[in-house]
């Protein structure tokens, strides 16, 4: 029976077409930074990730960290990013949490310095990105194969190439014997966010040895959370009022508060006291009449035109209703998204004449991610209302003619600016479904007894099709609304504009909750579908061996020299509707497509200088890589690094390392598609700032801008906190450039076997970083009006002609233009902080009894958004923000373990420190760091946030592994933030938000 079943995964292996490889590892449980080592030739020689060169140990001059295969079992991981982003080195990226913002993708961001600054390898090599800022999609690893992860510190382009500014990532493929099958199923305490995966694999080797094959299946299901599902984040929360006569009501009707203000439900309108509307679902304002009344309908559940409530005396306050009218969006958002993945690949090796094989790997992967956001809430400014039309009752005329009349259609016709949540029409939708393939052939083997030689292509194409309901068309929502009597008919209205009645327009009654009909609900809403692609063309040719022998014991002399070719490409191609502009509920687009090619050479050398002397070692290593881009404004550039490693003794052993990286400008950064932006923004011209910023100099530059001299500082200007702009690529932008800084020292104490310490120190720093032109749209107003007040300077230069002319807002959607924020090298960032890590296993009661501990003390987070003005740094560590996200000084995360014949039992411990509102140190006048007080902050504070998570692995027999467990187990939940919080109240990639979670799985090997 045992030999038949061999003999059926063998032929069955064959057949399905076998020739697809991986290689290999090692791994030594005696050495602190275990990492996972590439199976050479040689079966003595190893590589390490972060090096090209083969070696007898597994000793490395950059930080290592090592996560095992059991973390993912002990976790009940369906994606790899429950796992990593634990990780004390890791900030979350986009995730399974990532509703708005997100794109349907996981990310990993190392060192919170930005994805794009982290490169993701697989078995050693690039894997394939998912759009046009060539990010790597986590949902495409298969996370059950894995043997292990290895996370490499700071700056790795010398040996890999661009993008490892922050780190590198390396996750490892195993070779399977046989047949494997196995499946988990996770559920919360509150019986949702069910998440559920079936795994295959099945490998053999062939040819007596002469090859091996694997190939593996997997489907994975994630259902959907909604925000309130959590009391947390079931009504949406802004800041309270907090100022002793505002007209906010933030004590009233609200589930939150906090030290300072109340946290109060937010509207969508801005911060209280400020906002032209309460955020009730329907509402107008007068156009171009800034003390006149504003009026907002409150949609009573009948339909029915209610009192508005409006301010007749106008001014910078304006009425708000109570915080239970306002429109709550928190129930119509993901908290944790759906999801459906499947995913197939093979891998293996063949070696067809002796020392020399070839391999290949092919990856296929369907991922399916959807999105949902609350109704679209439509606003239009500048709208002509028909003042006898029927939908209006006797109040609202009144309210109307106070309107200016409009120019072209006369006095029955009044101005005005007009705001609908599209609930009829229902929530907006996003379906992300991404399909991705990656085929990879090469040959590798030795030249001599000393020289190995390795080469391979590889080519990935993803393409990710983008599916939209909900989105409103702008033009046929003005059609709607501009309305007259039918001529054949008096008493009944039609749109006014012929061509629009052609298309089918019917007119439209936003004024009263559930009034429009559905013919007119039909003509406006659009459907979108829009299309990314992207492909990686990869070929890499090296040698790498040994030359001589120094004669102090130590190894011989290694090398490593080669050369690469990558082409990255990628098109955006979205929806007529997105890119006409004419587009309302999800952000307006121009396509995006370009390419880039790269060659390079490279080289590294290893130094064993002594060994076993009169001091236990002392070796050197240093790498180089030169680049030529076909882009010219990045043209030919080096990288390099140099590293030591010193053991006077064998107990105790420093290492050290310097590098220069570079991150090459992506597709997105060159060639993307301006598109709208409608980012948080104070107008300093407003009557939001201070008294003592209201100067006269900055009175008469506002006045020189195109703000109406009446409107300064005497109201909003803005019509909300949300200030619309384009937002862009730059074919000029060009490249980063970081150096890394790595001290440390390995402790392996003799007289305590199984002890292992590490401990370094990082220090990383990003020049040119590629960021938004004059930091955005908030940074930006902010350093030309409040400092330089130059209208020929470049940051005001953003702003010139943009403003309307008779309210003075900011932006196409509030009647001028948009500013146009494209990408440019003027940011710097820089980052300092000592990883730890200990490992630690001791015989106990027949069992044995081991500790993982892994933690990072962040000494300094340093942003400058324009290197040319140092003084606007942000100071971030210990801080959180919706702008940096959370950075705790101190994070760690500690595992322990009892193992008892074929019973392990698991603690996990991780541990977030305490952090601050990062507007206690980052708020500015111009330059100068003015703070804000943290007493009128409604949680300007976190104290420690600390889960615990337990975990049974069982071998029922050689054949059988039971896994179960439960996270969060004290159902800890997280804070709510405000108007600090990314989503859903709080950060929801960062902190746990689904409480307490149980699962279980099980695996078969045959």
């Amino acid at each position: 029976m045992q030999r038949f079943q061999k003999a059926s995964l063998l032929a069955g292996t064959i057949m399905a077409g076998a020739m697809f490889a991986a290689p290999a590892y090692a791994q030594d449980t005696d050495t602190a930074d275990v990492t996972g080592a590439e199976e050479a030739t040689e079966s003595t020689a190893i590589v390490v990730t972060g090096s090209r060169i083969q070696r007898k140990d597994l000793a490395s001059v950059s930080p290592v960290s090592v996560v095992s295969p059991e973390e993912f079992r002990l976790t009940g991981a369906v994606n790899v990013e429950q796992v990593l982003n634990t990780l004390p080195q890791v900030l979350p990226g986009f995730t399974g949490f990532s509703n708005n913002p997100g794109n349907g993708s996981v990310t990993l961001n190392l060192r919170n310095l930005g994805a794009t600054r982290t490169l993701v390898l697989v078995n050693g090599r690039r894997w394939m990105f998912a759009d046009t800022n060539q990010l790597v999609d986590l949902n495409t690893i298969p996370q059950f194969l894995l043997s292990g992860v290895d996370v490499v510190t700071g700056g790795a382009s010398a040996v890999y190439g661009s993008d490892a500014v922050a780190g590198v990532v390396n996750f490892r493929l195993r070779d399977v014997e046989g047949l494997e099958l196995g499946g988990s199923y996770s559920l919360t305490g509150e019986g949702d966010g069910a998440r559920y995966q079936f795994n295959a694999a099945i490998g053999s080797a062939f040819d007596d040895g002469r090859g091996a094959v694997t190939m593996f299946a997997n489907y994975t299901r994630r259902e959907s959370v909604f925000q309130d599902a959590r009391e947390f984040s079931e009504r949406a929360a802004g800041d309270g009022c907090i100022n002793a006569g505002t007209t906010g009501r933030g004590d009233i009707g609200t589930p939150f508060s906090g030290p300072g203000g109340a946290l109060v439900n937010s509207a969508t309108a801005g911060l209280c006291g400020t906002g032209t509307r309460s955020g009730g679902q329907i509402g107008f304002v007068p156009q171009g009449s800034p003390t006149g009344p504003i009026g907002t309908f409150n949609a009573g559940p009948t339909g029915a035109q209610l009192p508005f409530i409006f301010n007749p005396t106008g001014g910078g306050s304006r009425a708000f209703q109570d915080p239970a009218d306002l429109y709550n969006f928190a129930p119509d958002n993901y908290l944790q998204l759906p999801q459906e993945r499947y995913l197939i690949g093979a891998y293996g090796h063949y070696e067809f004449t002796d020392n020399i094989e070839a391999y290949s790997e092919l990856t296929f992967v369907r991922n399916e991610v959807a999105a949902e956001l609350a109704p679209t809430p439509a606003g239009l400014s500048n709208v002509p209302l028909f003042v006898n039309s029927p939908f209006f009752n006797d109040q609202t005329r009144e309210l109307l003619n106070q309107n200016p009349a409009n120019a072209t259609l006369g006095a029955g016709y009044r101005d005005t600016t007009v705001n609908f949540r599209f609930n009829d029409i229902g929530s907006r939708l996003t379906q992300f479904n991404r399909e991705a393939f990656r085929v990879l052939g090469g040959v590798r083997g030795s030249i001599t007894d000393n020289i190995n030689f390795d080469a391979f292509y590889s080519y990935a194409r993803t393409t990710n099709t983008n599916l939209q309901r909900g989105n409103i068309s702008s033009s046929r929502f003005r059609n709607a609304l501009t309305v007259e009597f039918d001529p054949a008919n008096p008493t009944q209205l039609r749109c006014r504009d012929a061509s629009a009645r052609a298309g089918g327009c019917v007119p439209l009654n936003v004024f009263g909750s559930g009034l429009a009909s559905q013919a007119a609900l039909n003509y406006l809403s659009v459907d979108a579908t829009n299309i990314t692609t992207s492909e990686l063309t990869n070929a890499v040719a090296s040698v790498n061996g040994s030359l001589f022998n120094l004669g102090f014991g130590a190894e011989d002399v290694g090398f490593a020299l080669g050369v690469e070719y990558r082409k990255m490409g990628s098109a955006f191609i979205p929806d007529e509707f997105l890119s006409s502009g004419d587009v309302l509920g999800f952000n307006a687009g121009l396509p995006t497509s370009g390419s880039y090619d790269v060659k390079e050479m490279f080289g590294e050398v290893r130094v064993p200088i002594i060994e076993d002397g009169f001091i236990d070692r002392l070796s050197l290593e240093g790498s180089f890589r030169y680049s030529d881009y076909s882009l010219e404004q990045v043209g030919g550039n080096w990288t390099y690094d140099l590293g030591f490693e010193l053991a006077p003794i064998q107990d105790i052993r420093f290492r050290g390392r310097y590098s220069r990286a570079v991150r090459a400008p992506n597709v997105q950064d060159l060639f993307g598609g301006v598109g709208v932006g409608f980012p948080a923004a104070i107008d300093p011209c407003s009557d939001r700032g201070t008294a003592a910023e209201r100067t006269t100099a900055l009175r008469n530059f506002c006045i020189a801008s195109g703000v109406p001299a009446a409107a300064v500082f005497t109201r909003p200007v803005q019509p909300a906190a949300q200030i619309q702009g384009d937002f862009g690529g730059n074919p000029n932008v060009g490249e980063e450039t970081s150096d890394t800084y790595t001290v440390g020292v390995v402790f392996q104490p003799s007289f305590v076997p199984r002890l292992n310490i590490t401990a370094d120190y990082f220090n990383i720093t990003v020049e040119d970083q590629i960021a938004t032109r004059a930091g955005g749209m908030a940074t930006a107003l902010s350093l030309c009006f409040n400092t330089i007040q130059n209208a020929q300077d470049p940051v005001c230069r953003v702003f010139a002609n943009t403003r309307n002319p008779n309210t003075g807002a900011i932006g196409l959607g509030n009647g001028g233009r948009n500013p146009l924020f494209d990408q440019a090298n003027v940011g710097l960032l820089e980052t300092s902080g000592v990883d730890v890590q200990v490992d630690y296993s001791l015989p106990l009661f027949s069992g044995e009894l081991g500790l993982f501990f892994l933690a990072t003390w962040l000494d300094e987070y340093r942003s400058t958004p324009i290197a040319a003005l140092p003084a606007r740094v942000n100071i971030l560590e210990g801080t959180f923000s919706n702008a940096f996200g959370a950075l705790p000084e101190y994070r760690h995360n500690m595992r322990v373990t009892y193992t008892q014949g074929p019973a392990l039992f698991s603690l996990r411990w991780r541990h977030e420190g305490g952090m601050e509102d990062g507007r206690i140190k980052n708020v500015f006048n111009g330059l100068e760091r003015i703070g804000t007080d943290p007493a009128v902050l409604p949680r300007p504070e976190i104290g420690a946030w600390n889960y615990f998570d337990l975990a049974l692995s069982l071998d029922i027999d050689e054949r059988m592994t039971i896994n179960a467990g439960v996270n969060n187990v004290f159902d800890k939940q997280p804070p709510v933030l405000g108007a600090q919080a990314e989503q859903g109240n709080t950060m929801p990639s960062f902190f746990d938000v689904l409480g307490r979670d149980f699962f279980v799985g099980v695996n078969f090997r045959f």
